[in-house]
Order: structure tokens, then C-alpha cells, then sequence
């Protein structure tokens, strides 16, 4: 095996036209099944739900006050811009990988590593997140019934006064279950579930419009602006479910025109709702009282609404479900493009020969999700996970300008507009949330990155190839643009 230099495991990237040729193998073929609508209710499935049902109440009470609305749309026009960035990548080479694949081909092996190593923390840890959310709503769905249940010993972490959270495990290993039976059902059991979750929102709309309380916007900033940016950080990994749709872009069937669309639809679409219901739970309740799991439901019960909390916590049920579908979709699809180009064990890019699905991969991740979602409390991961979205977007607008560059005359369906300053502002509004974050926070994802640099570092010494032998082509240089690949 040739010996590789530090400049080529930073810069020797892939070819784009080799990636596409690459998704068609047989051995590694997804099964193209979704259509344009499907791609915007698994966007919206993946960003309506954990934001509006578990986030909000949090990050009003904790550090935005009534402004966090502003919050929202702060974090809305950061993830747009993000979005047109994704764009432009994923109809120009529509493969599953998302940030990872996009990086790959503008920078060499060790960037697009920690890039995917970031998608891992924020898929998984946010599916954690989400899943701890859904067992409070678990909770009080059924309390709303008068139904026993489960012991409170096993409905809460150790760090909460329980053993452990089982419910939060159980729904991760039922989604997980269905994830395996393959890409259409997910499909179609995403788009019901988005549907009721829509409705339930224009429910707790409805309710609520008639219990506000104007002086519980007073002040509106509570921390000022500060408060307002803490506000995003917390909420802002509830945006990342528009970036499981290029996760699915091998499964779309016509993949250069609708992902982009799927992207931006969905993604303002989610938006205008996230503020709505933020501007209309804070002016239920003041923001002190919002310090839970499920503060929409907990806001209609303060307010005398019990059928609509009972209601409305059957529906965030479905919405934090379908985001959990979203979540773990996307996940397992990184570690598909990451185990094709050798920076994962191989076995995680075979998939069944007939569901077409990576069942070994959502195996682990039966394991490696759901034990530490019954051990974590919702509030150490939330900003994890957030910043870990954060450093992703960064990535991928770094290498957006590059492949601008490296590919200055291909012709792609999208393009992102006002390019590069587009990009360079997107990088620093990243930069001023991810600076906002606690030295804690911060603290963990370097040890995140770490501990992923020390796994690729051993197995490139016991012997794996990594992207760049596992992709002979790239240990050529850059191709030029339409030469063929061997």
C-alpha cells in the first residue's frame, strides 16, 4: 500500500462523477422509492417535532424568555442559508451522505472523517434527545387518561432520581424495528404521522390563541440578546431534520429536481410554525413554568384544557415519533457512505438483498442509541447535539467555495445564490452561536472529535484503507472535469 502524506488526507478529494457511478453498484444500491412530497414530509417529519414540542419550553425558560420566537427565526435564517448550500451539493451529486459526501469532495480523507463523525453525534445524540421528549409525553398522555403505568423508578434516568428511562429505549428500538423493514414503509408511516402532527399543532394553535396572557411577554427579552443566541443554541439541532432529506437522495426518484425543493419547502414551512406556536406558548404561561419535557401539554392542563392536553400529547407522541424515524434514517445512511469509503467496518455498507436497507448498521445502532437514551437527561445533550449541527454546516459551506473552485464549469440544476458571500455568512453566524455555547459544551464535542480522530488513526494503523485506497482514483489527483473513471 502506497504511503499517503498529511496534504493528501486533507485536500486529495473525490470525484464527483466517480461517487455517482459508485451508489449504482448492485452490491451497495439503495432502492429509488420517493417522490417529491415524500422528501418534504420527511423534511418537516424531521424538523416539526422535537422544536415545537420539547425545545421550546426549555430554551423560553432557561435563556430566551418570550423572545424566543426571535430565537426561531434566528436559527431559520441560519439554516437557510445552510440550506442553499446543501442545495446546490445534493443536485449536483445526489448520493446519500449529506454533509459528509459534500465535504469528500472538496477536501481529502481527515476533513470528511470528522465531518461524519459530527453527523453521528447529531443524529444519534439528537434521536436520544427526542426519545427522552417522548417518554415525558408518554407520561402525560396517559396521566391525562387515568391510565397506571410504568413505575417512576423506570420512566426516569439515574440523574433524575430512576433507574432508567425505558420508554425512551423502547420507542428507539421500535423505530429502528421499522427502519429495517424498508425505505417505502418508513416512507409511508412518515407521511401519516406528519399529517396527524400538522393537525395537532393547528389544534394546540387553535386552544391556545384563547388562554394568552399579554403580560407574560413582558419583558420580551429576558436576557437580551444574549439570551436570544443561548435561545438558538438550544433549539437550533431541532433544524437539522431538513438534512436528512439528502441523506435520502439515492432514494428519490428524481433526485436532481426534488431534493432541492424538498429541502427549502420544507424547511420554511417548519420555520413559520416553530414561531407561531412559540409566540403563542409563551403568551399561555410565563416562561418559568415552561422548564419541561412537555411543556405544550403542561400549558393547556395550567390553562384548564385537559382534553387538549390529553390531545395534544397523543400528537406530540406521533411528532416526536416521526422525527425519531427521521433521525435514524439519516444516521444509518452516514455510516453507509462512510463504511463504502473504508472509514467505517465494510459490513455497514451491505445492505439486504431484498428490503435493500443496512440492517446490520441499525443493529449497532440498537445498541450504541438506545442505552445511553435511558441513562442521559434531555438537558446534557440538547446543546451537544446542537453544536455538532453547527460544525457540520461549517463544513459544508467551506467546501461549497472549494468545489466552486475545483469544478468552476459544472452544470448542476441548483445553484446557490449570491455565492460566496452566501457561504462566508453562513460560516460566521455559525461561528457567533458556536462561540455562545458553554465552555462545557464546547468541551465535549473536542472530545467527541477526538475520540473519532483516535479511531480512524487506529484503524489506518491495523490496517484499514480509507477513503483514499478504498478510492484509487483520488491517489491521482484531481480529475478533470468529464475525464472517465476507471
Amino acid at each position: 500500500m502506497k504511503p499517503i502524506r498529511l496534504k493528501e488526507l486533507l485536500l486529495t478529494h473525490r470525484h464527483p462523477d466517480h461517487v455517482l457511478q459508485e451508489s449504482t453498484s448492485d452490491h451497495h444500491r439503495l432502492k429509488p422509492s420517493l417522490g417529491r412530497w415524500d422528501l418534504v414530509l420527511l423534511g418537516i417529519g424531521g424538523v416539526i417535532g422535537v422544536g415545537v414540542f420539547v425545545l421550546t419550553g426549555i430554551a423560553a425558560a432557561t435563556n430566551a424568555g418570550p423572545s424566543v420566537a426571535i430565537s426561531f427565526l434566528l436559527g431559520a435564517v441560519i439554516a437557510t442559508m445552510a440550506a442553499f448550500i446543501y442545495a446546490e451539493f445534493a443536485s449536483s451529486v445526489p448520493v446519500t451522505g449529506s454533509a459528509y459526501l459534500y465535504v469528500s469532495l472538496a477536501f481529502g480523507e481527515i476533513p470528511a472523517f470528522v465531518t461524519g463523525w459530527t453527523l453521528i453525534l447529531t443524529y444519534g445524540v439528537g434521536a436520544m434527545a427526542v426519545a427522552i421528549g417522548w417518554a415525558s409525553y408518554v407520561d402525560s398522555f396517559l396521566r391525562g387518561l387515568s391510565i397506571p403505568w410504568l413505575p417512576v423508578s423506570l420512566t426516569r434516568n439515574p440523574f433524575d432520581g430512576g433507574y432508567l428511562n425505558l420508554p425512551a429505549g423502547m420507542i428507539l428500538l421500535f423505530i429502528l424495528a421499522i427502519l429495517m423493514l424498508g425505505t417505502r414503509n418508513s416512507a409511508s408511516f412518515n407521511n401519516l404521522m406528519v399529517f396527524v402532527k400538522l393537525g395537532i399543532i393547528g389544534l394546540f394553535l387553535v386552544l391556545g390563541m384563547g388562554h394568552i396572557h399579554p403580560a407574560n411577554w413582558h419583558p420580551f427579552f429576558l436576557h437580551g440578546a444574549s439570551g436570544v443566541i443561548a435561545g438558538t443554541m438550544t433549539i437550533f439541532f431541532a433544524y437539522v431534520g431538513f438534512d436528512a432529506i439528502t441523506t435520502a437522495a439515492e432514494e428519490a426518484k428524481t433526485p436532481k429536481k426534488d431534493i432541492p425543493f424538498g429541502i427549502i419547502f420544507a424547511l420554511v414551512a417548519s420555520s413559520i410554525l416553530y414561531i407561531l406556536v412559540s409566540i403563542v406558548l409563551t403568551g399561555m404561561e410565563p416562561s418559568s413554568r415552561l422548564n419541561n419535557a412537555a411543556p405544550v401539554a403542561n400549558a393547556l392542563l395550567e390553562n384548564g384544557i385537559r382534553f387538549g392536553e390529553t390531545l395534544i400529547s397523543g400528537g406530540a407522541l406521533v411528532g416526536l415519533t416521526s422525527v425519531l424515524l427521521v433521525l435514524l434514517f439519516a444516521q444509518s445512511r452516514i455510516l453507509v457512505i462512510m463504511a463504502r469509503d473504508g472509514l467505517m467496518p465494510p459490513w455497514m455498507a451491505c445492505v439486504h438483498p431484498t428490503r435493500r436497507t443496512p440492517v446490520r448498521t441499525l443493529s449497532i445502532m440498537m445498541i450504541l442509541v438506545v442505552i445511553p437514551a435511558m441513562i442521559f437527561p434531555i438537558h446534557a445533550i440538547a446543546k451537544l447535539t446542537s453544536s455538532g449541527t453547527i460544525l457540520s454546516f461549517i463544513f459544508v459551506s467551506l467546501a461549497l467555495i472549494r468545489f466552486r473552485k475545483i469544478h468552476p464549469d459544472r452544470e448542476v440544476p441548483f445553484r446557490c445564490p449570491f455565492f460566496p458571500w452566501l457561504p462566508i455568512g453562513s460560516i460566521a453566524m455559525d461561528l457567533v452561536l458556536l462561540a455562545s455555547g458553554s465552555g462545557k459544551t464546547l468541551f465535549l464535542l473536542l472530545g467527541w472529535l477526538a475520540l473519532g480522530l483516535g479511531f480512524h488513526g487506529a484503524r489506518r494503523l491495523m490496517g484499514s484503507p480509507g477513503m483514499v485506497h478504498s478510492n484509487p482514483e483520488l491517489m491521482e489527483g484531481r480529475l478533470e472535469e468529464g475525464s472517465p473513471i476507471e
